[in-house]
């Protein structure tokens, strides 16, 4: 079904036309932003693995974001009740999870994977939460180092 009206916002990636249908809102926001609550991915390029997560509301907040497991054989990541609750999720099939990229500026082969702070959405409600991990195991892994291939 499409969305009456759609719209038009700034963002990192120069003005877009967004579907109202696709924002996600973020009750406790991100790491760092807290006030941004609604939020919508942009494909940086169609078929990439990398995502911009754009502010609705401020064009400068567009975090870099990627399917971690476009990377990594395995990346557990601990939903608790609470946060299950807060997402309305009854089973993970309804979640996507993302992680936020680093890009060091000028060194694009030094791209790094953030695994300390996924990013939950749920598909259906279009809700989503950050939850910081306390795993053992690796914090970052690189994009570029097939070595690397799980993070425990």
């Amino acid at each position: 079904m499409a969305s009456e009206k759609t719209i038009e916002i700034d963002t990192r990636l120069g003005r877009r036309v967004i579907d109202p249908a696709t924002v996600i809102n973020f009750p406790r926001g991100l790491a760092g932003f807290e006030d941004e609550h609604e939020f919508t991915l942009l494909p940086i390029r169609p078929d990439a693995p990398l995502l911009i997560l754009q502010s609705m509301r401020r064009p400068e907040v567009g975090l870099l974001v990627a399917d971690p497991y476009s990377f990594l054989e395995s990346y557990p990541v601990m939903l608790g009740d609470a946060e299950q609750q807060l997402l309305k999720v009854d089973k993970s099939e309804d979640t996507a999870i993302l992680v936020t990229v680093t890009i060091p500026e000028g060194k694009p082969e030094d791209a790094m994977l953030n695994l300390t702070g996924p990013i939950i959405i749920n598909h259906h409600t279009r809700i989503g939460i950050q939850i910081p991990q306390g795993f053992e195991g690796p914090t970052q892994v690189s994009l570029h180092a097939p070595s690397e291939a799980s993070a425990n």
